[in-house]
């Protein structure tokens, strides 16, 4: 019997039901088990089949081994697999996961494998802290609302995704930036711009003499400097040390952080100069 799997399929019916013994009998149906030869390539292949109503029934995991495909039990979507382009597991392959590009919430789940910057794959053990650790005593609620113009005030360019993989120590950490809590970052200096009057005019940003913007925003921080960092989410972190000193540049980054599989905590990192 040849290829393709398809007609292998069809001709013999392929089943999913199991039976013990040479005769069955289940919901008014008889089963007796198959004495037919199967064959694939030519080669005569051991498949376990019953016989209900003239047709040829198996489990559809036997199939992919005697043929050549996988098969795998989807337990997140309640489903049958089968990829057909490859060889029988028949176990659910690993997902790549990645935090969004486009700034959206990624929550980390266990089993959830990160392609790292460096090409390696890091797996996800352990997200138990999410939810503790990184936000206190509950997740965090939605972004910031607006409570001035923020069109008037700078438009940083949102930072690429990124998947930082290193061993320090024989410890295995990841450092994800977290583009989501980067926005809360933003959201939240730009509400604070707009409830100072040093910075925010009559519904105005309030400028230098010169015409100059009195802060300036950027998404990254350089590796040469030293942030200050804390955890977990603090809102006055941000609104306390930019009414110290409003007019400047303020460099922020959010990143998640893991070791050995294991989340630990996101942490939040601003600078000013």
């Amino acid at each position: 019997m040849k290829k393709p799997y398809t007609s292998f399929v069809t001709g013999l019916l392929v089943g999913v039901a199991l039976f013990s013994g040479t005769t069955a009998y289940a919901a008014g149906i008889m089963a007796e088990r198959s004495t037919n030869r199967i064959f694939v390539d030519g080669k005569e292949v051991q498949v376990e089949a019953y016989t209900i109503h003239n047709n040829n029934f198996m489990q559809l995991r036997d199939v992919g081994k005697a043929v050549g495909f996988n098969v795998y039990w989807d337990s997140s979507n309640g489903c049958v697999q089968v990829e057909s382009g490859k060889p029988y597991t028949g176990t659910a392959p690993q997902q790549t996961a990645a935090a969004p590009t486009d700034g959206s919430r990624y929550v980390p789940k266990v089993g959830d494998v990160i392609r790292c910057d460096d090409g390696t794959d890091y797996t996800i053990t352990d997200v138990s802290r999410w939810d503790k650790n990184a936000f206190s005593s509950a997740p965090l609620g939605e972004l910031p609302i607006a409570t001035c113009d923020w069109s008037k005030l700078p438009q940083p360019e949102m930072p690429q995704a990124e998947a930082r993989h290193f061993t320090s120590g024989g410890q295995d950490y990841l450092f994800q930036r977290n583009l989501y809590e980067t926005r809360r970052m933003l959201y939240t200096l730009y509400n604070a711009i707009g409830d100072n009057p040093e910075t925010w005019q009559n519904g105005q940003p309030v400028k230098f003499p010169s015409g100059n913007d009195k802060v300036k925003i950027n998404l990254t921080i350089p590796a040469d400097v030293t942030p200050q960092s804390f955890w977990p989410w603090r809102s006055e972190q941000i609104t306390e040390l930019f009414n110290s000193c409003p007019p400047g540049t303020y460099s922020l980054e959010a990143w998640d952080v893991y070791k050995n599989g294991v989340f630990q905590y996101t942490e939040y990192s601003i600078y000013v100069s």
